[in-house]
């Protein structure tokens, strides 16, 4: 009887073959961004190498040569006292390139689009100008009684949602200066000009996230706004949904989750992470 057939050398390679050494380089990057994101995590300023190995399931060994690399480029800098690394320059120089090149108006048409097209009701953006802001864009949806706003127009900060917008989420300094040195000039008999009410306003914006206003910047207009927010916690722009006040007033809600829920994707796209409680 003929012998059994004895596998080949060929399938004795292949099978004991090692990875493709591009899928480990490909391994080792996703390795090395895994610990790099987990200093954007909150309460992550500095970590130690038993933290990113417990966080990442790795060994300390990996963990210790992902570190090693990276603080060789400046993406993390070693505190010889602690053994704790830091983010390093490398990436404020990166985020400071990636904020100059970002169009904001590039950045935000397709949220304004979806938008309009959600609610049924105009979509604008606005960005901040000194003591006022301008609409930079908007878009209109199809339906015969809507609102249309003036892009480039300017209006004070402290009248209609889109402003106060800007207004409540500025650093208190800057809030603090616009509320005691600017005239609070009523565009409206709707615009509050009372500085203390005013300013007990922007601070329930601040913490709902949105501001809402009806007929204080155009009589019979109302409007939702929420600001996009940069990796510093600022105002880069603000985006609101608007139209006749009656149709804003019954809606204020679902509007509200709607333009949120844009406003966050987007200040995320520029950086920001959300400020923990506590």
């Amino acid at each position: 009887m003929p012998s059994a057939e004895k596998p080949s050398a060929s399938t004795t390679i292949e099978a004991t073959a090692p990875a493709p050494r591009g899928s480990r380089t490909l391994e080792g990057l996703e390795r090395a961004l895994d610990v790099l994101l987990l200093f954007t995590e909150p309460n992550a300023a500095s970590l130690g190498v038993s933290e990113i190995s417990r966080s990442l399931d790795l060994p300390k060994a990996v963990v210790h040569r992902i570190l090693t690399t990276l603080c060789s480029r400046d993406f993390l800098e070693l505190n010889e006292s602690t053994r704790r690394y830091t983010l390093g320059p490398s990436w404020l120089v990166m985020g400071s390139t990636y904020a100059q090149r970002v169009d904001v108006r590039d950045l935000a048409r397709d949220a304004l689009v979806r938008l309009s097209a959600q609610t049924s009701e105009t979509s604008t953006l606005s960005i901040r100008h000194g003591n006022h802001r301008v609409y930079l864009d908007q878009v209109t949806p199809r339906r015969e009684v809507i609102m249309s706003v003036e892009v480039g127009a300017r209006f004070p900060l402290h009248a209609g949602s889109s402003s106060k917008a800007f207004l409540a989420f500025l650093p208190p300094e800057d809030q603090e200066d616009y509320l005691h040195s600017v005239d609070l000039v009523a565009l409206t008999d709707q615009t509050v000009i009372d500085r203390r009410l005013l300013a007990e306003e922007l601070a329930a914006v601040r913490e709902r996230g949105y501001s809402v206003s009806f007929g204080e910047r155009q009589q019979g207009a109302g409007a939702i706004a929420a600001p996009l927010l940069d990796f510093e916690n600022r105002p880069a722009a603000v985006v609101s949904v608007c139209g006749p006040a009656a149709r804003i007033q019954g809606n204020v809600e679902a509007l509200a989750a709607a333009l949120l829920a844009e406003t966050r994707e987007l200040s995320a796209r520029l950086g920001h992470r959300p400020l923990q409680a506590g």
